[in-house]
């Protein structure tokens, strides 16, 4: 270096320029990881969207139009999100006992700005759906490191369980993704984050479990950490936490209040949720083996199949080697304190939760959690370097296996669209009715309002159903059939329609079952339809 000042100055200026350029670089390049999280998400972009203006006529059918009429009636009747009314109970009001209706809600709101379509529902789910992939990502970072979040996350984007979950019109999709973040927000908060995580997180983990109340699982994990906190002796930073924990309990138990109000004082008279131990009692409970058969068999056929639970069985027996770190330690608990507290929630509504697989969400997380484990794991044994060939070569192979056995065909399963009869028989409904007419229909699944939905307009199910009566299957004779078709035309239905392969849950035909229906309506009613697939009347006078 020569010893001219204005030569030294000329190298100094020249040196800070490149480190800029040197940063400025850094920062407009995607480090591995972050790349690694992008191409995660795009995966779970594709296994969403694919196909995601399906009608709304899958496995879950009965459930979205259900949450469809919602959204459809806060668009069209009022906006208040606190009466939340569905169609198929005649024509009204029709509120009832139901969770925080995030999901339904914004959909209204894309209705109002771009029309009606009926796979909105299934986008905003969608979007919720990645909401989730990227905070399990960040959870599991904090808890794993980035490696096993990295398998976690993709875990998750292949999980055909989460695929259908997470691109169906319900509000369960909402509940994870929200709960997720608020368990992440706080974790991180707990490893030293800033102080404005907390609120951020308690409004994050409240609007999950307002959005489903099985979602309150996660608040284990919350508590968990809590207590850490005090055994450390740290009792100002846990009372905080507590504080703020009273306060989203508080918000959740008076909303939940307002619904069991709302639902026990309007016809029908119906809150959502049922098959609670307290109210079949314990040994219903027992003498059922708490349902597992049924888990046994969603698990095989339609959620997991056998890679994914070989996967989540292999990382739950074989967590990762504990570290000196006791903060990293308390943090890689996380999954199966998340996982007992999901154990208890469905103890507690075994027959709810099995009846209503979407239920099973709130284990996706630590499943997924365990699930990249095992894959690690599998594919990495006996390797040193986690990227050498054999390593590759193995992860192309499980990642295969996977989809090919489990991914594809069960998510292609659960996506039939089982329930097209009566989205036809809706659309015909939709083609007949007049301004103002009230329909009856009848789905191939008895009971589910997919026709009604479909119709464009309001009326019942039939057999009618809400409260604690029971829909799904027919009445024992035709005398009761014909009896509550004329209540119902009395209340002014004008429609009537079935699909000719409607059949309840005994399997019992419709047109078979009530061949006196049939007949008296020939009689009483005007046909307008006979085909192959469906069967219309207008009712008129009788």
């Amino acid at each position: 270096m020569t010893d001219d000042p204005e030569l030294n100055q000329a190298e100094v200026q020249q040196y800070l320029q490149q480190s800029t350029d040197q940063d400025v670089a850094a920062r407009n390049t995607l480090s591995p990881n972050t790349a690694i999280l992008l191409g995660i998400l795009f995966i779970a972009v594709v296994f969403r969207f694919h196909n995601i203006t399906l009608p709304l006529v899958d496995a879950f059918s009965w459930r979205e139009t259900s949450t469809a009429m919602m959204a459809d009636n806060f668009q069209q009747r009022s906006w208040n999100i606190f009466f939340p009314e569905i169609s198929w109970t005649g024509p009204g009001p029709s509120y009832q006992g139901r969770e925080f209706q995030i999901v339904s809600y914004l959909t209204a709101l894309l209705y109002q700005l771009f029309g009606w379509h009926d796979w909105f529902g299934r986008m905003v789910a969608a979007f919720f759906g990645l909401l989730t992939v990227f905070s399990l990502h960040r959870l599991t970072a904090l808890c794993w490191g980035e490696t096993h979040a990295h398998a976690a996350a993709l875990a998750y984007a292949l999980m055909p369980a989460a695929i259908m979950i997470d691109s169906s019109f319900l509000p369960d999709p909402a509940m994870l993704a929200l709960v997720t973040l608020g368990v992440w927000l706080f974790a991180k908060y707990w490893a030293g984050g800033s102080g404005w995580l907390l609120p951020v997180a308690t409004l994050s983990f409240s609007l999950g479990v307002l959005a489903k109340p099985p979602g309150l699982a996660a608040g284990a994990v919350i508590f968990y950490l809590m207590v850490c906190w005090i055994l450390e002796n740290k009792r100002k930073q846990a009372t905080v936490v507590f504080l703020s924990g009273l306060l989203s309990l508080a918000i959740i138990a008076a909303y939940f209040s307002w619904a069991i109000y709302l639902g026990r004082s309007y016809p029908p008279f119906h809150v959502a949720g049922s098959g609670y131990i307290w109210d079949s009692g314990f040994w219903t409970f027992f003498r059922n083996s708490f349902y597992f058969k049924s888990v046994w068999n969603t698990s095989v056929w339609w959620f997991y199949g056998y890679p994914f639970m070989v996967l989540i069985a292999i990382g739950f027996w074989m967590p990762p080697r504990p570290v000196e770190d006791p903060k990293q330690r308390t943090l890689s608990a996380i999954p199966y304190v998340w996982l007992a507290a999901a154990m208890v929630v469905y103890l507690a509504a075994a027959r709810e939760i099995t009846s209503n697989p979407w239920n099973y969400h709130i284990f996706h997380v630590p499943f997924a959690m365990f699930c990249g484990r095992g894959a690690l794991l599998l594919v990495t044994f006996g390797s040193g370097a986690v990227l050498s060939p054999a390593v590759v070569l193995r992860a192309v192979c499980l990642a295969a296996v996977t989809l090919v056995w489990s991914t594809f065909p069960l998510v292609a399963t659960m996506k039939a669209p089982s329930a097209m009869d009566g989205k036809l028989l809706g659309e015909e409904l939709a083609r007949l009715a007049r301004p103002g007419d009230l329909v009856i229909a009848i789905a191939p699944e008895v009971g589910d309002p997919v026709p009604v939905y479909y119709s464009r307009a309001r009326g019942w199910v039939f057999p009618p159903g809400g409260g604690d009566v029971e829909w799904s299957k027919f009445v024992a004779d035709d005398a009761t059939a014909v009896a509550q078709l004329e209540d119902l035309r009395a209340q002014g239905a004008d429609l009537f329609g079935v699909a000719k392969n409607a059949a309840d849950k005994k399997d019992r035909l419709f047109m078979e079952h009530h061949k006196g229906v049939v007949e008296y309506l020939d009689k009483t009613a005007t046909k307008l339809v006979d085909s192959d697939r469906l069967l219309i009347y207008r009712l008129g006078l009788p």
